[in-house]
């Protein structure tokens, strides 16, 4: 009697992981197409806060262009692209075009830590919630959505730039 209720505690179990796998798996992977930010469509419009505790609206950057990156502190491609960001950020936020990183789902210490050990000086923003990051239908890390003058998005990009990408896009930007 003890194998036979182990054996259907056991299977319900699996049943249960197996419906969890499965529903994962299709709310992930078989989104529809409409959910996912469109190129040349206008980007989603949000409000964050910078670890300053200044309110950054993406509206309020028209005319300007933005380079929108999603990234985490535990991402080692993030980490890699930041510095390279940062140098092309010094050259080009004159220029009329912004780096906006946005870290999806960790705390203000960590990112802060983070921030202080890399020298980064482009505004970082909180998304604590994921408000930002789902409303962008972003995925793995890192992804970067490049916005235009007018707030329409013209590209977005998905993996580790190098400076001379970070450099070549932040031109096609410029206003």
């Amino acid at each position: 009697m003890g194998k036979k209720r182990r054996l259907i505690m056991r299977a319900a179990i699996l049943a249960i992981l197996g419906a969890a796998i499965i529903y994962t798996l299709y709310a992930n992977f078989m989104k529809e197409k409409n959910e996912t930010v469109k190129i040349n469509s206008e980007a989603p419009d949000f409000v964050l806060t910078d670890l300053e505790g200044n309110k950054h609206k993406l509206s309020d950057y028209k005319g300007q262009g933005v380079f929108l990156n999603f990234w985490g502190t535990w991402c080692k491609p993030c980490e890699k692209e930041m510095p390279y960001m940062d140098n092309q950020y010094k050259v080009y936020k004159d220029q009329g075009v912004q780096i906006l990183a946005v870290n999806v789902g960790e705390s203000k210490f960590a990112v802060n830590n983070f921030v202080q050990k890399h020298h980064l000086s482009f505004p970082i923003l909180i998304d604590s919630k994921s408000q930002v990051q789902n409303a962008y239908s972003v995925g793995p890390l890192p992804v970067t959505f490049l916005i235009d003058k007018n707030g329409k998005v013209i590209d977005s990009l998905t993996g580790t730039l190098t400076e001379k990408m970070i450099q070549e896009h932040m031109e096609r930007i410029k206003p």
